[in-house]
């Protein structure tokens, strides 16, 4: 592997702007290096997930077959094409062992570097010509970083059959991410009753009222942030509050919104359940004077299952030795937050998730290692190539 062109697929990829909905300049330049290396056309193509998810964007996921004739296992690289928006107008330069933006914007490391090493792992084992390798396939998802969209509507059927899954994405290459934690979103509407906050101020109820009681008596009782109880561990955060339009009206309604997650989905479930009832019972202890009570609209969605892998996992295995092949010593973790393997997971593709050196991400301090991303390229070459 040239390390310098390695890095300079990385250098480009940063450079192209791409936020979550708008990957297709992202889609259109790695679709252009593989061609350029002799992958047929007829093997690369998007699935149309883009119509699927509640953000229409312009490109579906891209999915691109490696073929082969070996009979060893099928093996799935995965990355995402979009960034946040403070990496819009990124422009990447080399500072010493690290990449960083020299203007003041986020680098786009997350995930251009994951699909950096991807692209780089598939011309590399283009150029070593050997047919015998095991069929593999590669995934660049869209709208990652706005609800893991892309793997959560990708066609599966474009896939097939998966033996062992490697999602590139932020943190440490020596760092093996085995399982992730379950988040749940909650959207609560709280209705009170308007009146005249001067005049008649008993007339009303008052939707903040019984807002602010239910988070009192959900923080009091133990059920918001770091959430430690004898049947359960995991958190809750109320994020967004809304309502009221001018200091003279008892304000009518609020909207609310929060979360829930834990790596136990019936505890996360108990969570909501919780959040639930603070907000039912503040709002009918809040009354007028004619003893009208408030009331609420409670709508929760799953945003992705917990999973963990056993330790005996393929994927692990397989992983595990693709870092030691590069020198480094593997240790796994399980993720506080949802990953695309998250619902690969879901979709029957059991993967695990590695790191490119990605450091201070989402931030104008995001800087890439250097070392750490050209070992990457290096263990998803291996893992479709020499360890296949």
């Amino acid at each position: 592997m040239n390390n310098e062109t390695a890095l300079q697929r990385f250098l480009d990829l940063a450079a192209i702007p791409g936020r979550s909905g708008d990957e297709l300049p992202v889609a259109t330049h790695l679709i252009e290096r593989l061609v350029e290396v002799g992958i047929d056309e007829s093997q690369i193509h998007f699935d149309g997930a883009q119509s699927r998810t509640e953000l229409k964007g312009n490109c579906g996921n891209l999915i691109v077959r490696l073929p082969g004739k070996g009979s060893g296992q099928t093996t799935m690289l995965s990355a995402h094409m979009d960034t946040v928006p403070i990496c819009v107008g990124s422009q990447p330069v080399v500072d010493g062992a690290q990449v960083r933006s020299s203007v003041k914007t986020g680098l786009g490391a997350d995930d251009r570097s994951g699909c950096a090493a991807i692209l780089t792992a598939a011309i590399e084992r283009l150029a070593q010509g050997d047919e015998n390798f095991p069929p593999a396939v590669i995934v660049f998802f869209i709208q990652e970083e706005i609800g893991l969209r892309g793997a959560r509507h990708l066609d599966t059927s474009a896939i097939g059959q998966v033996d062992r899954a490697f999602n590139f994405d932020g943190g440490d290459p020596h760092k093996i991410t085995v399982g992730a934690i379950g988040g749940e979103r909650m959207s609560i509407t709280v209705h009170g009753t308007p009146a005249h906050a001067g005049v008649a101020p008993e007339k009303g109820a008052s939707a903040i009222v019984m807002a602010s009681k239910a988070v009192a008596d959900l923080h009091q009782r133990g059920w918001l942030g770091k959430i430690e109880k004898p049947e359960g561990a995991g958190t809750a955060n109320v994020g967004v509050f809304h309502g009221g339009d001018a200091t003279n009206v008892i304000t009518p309604e609020v909207l609310l919104k929060a979360e829930a997650r834990s790596h136990d989905a019936a505890f996360r479930s108990r969570i909501v359940e919780e959040i639930r009832k603070a907000f039912t019972s503040a709002a009918e202890t809040v009354r007028t004077d004619s003893k009208l009570a408030g009331h609420i609209e409670f709508e929760s969605q799953v945003d992705y299952d917990s999973f963990r892998l056993k330790d005996d996992h393929a994927s692990i295995q397989a992983a595990s030795q693709a870092i030691e092949q590069v020198g480094r010593t593997p240790y796994c973790a399980v993720a506080n937050g949802g990953l695309d393997a998250n619902w690969l997971y879901r979709h029957g593709i059991e993967a695990v998730t590695l790191g490119c050196g990605q450091q201070n991400i989402h931030t104008v301090d995001e800087r890439l290692e250097i070392a750490d991303y050209l070992d990457a390229c290096r263990m998803a070459t291996w893992l479709i190539a020499e360890g296949a």
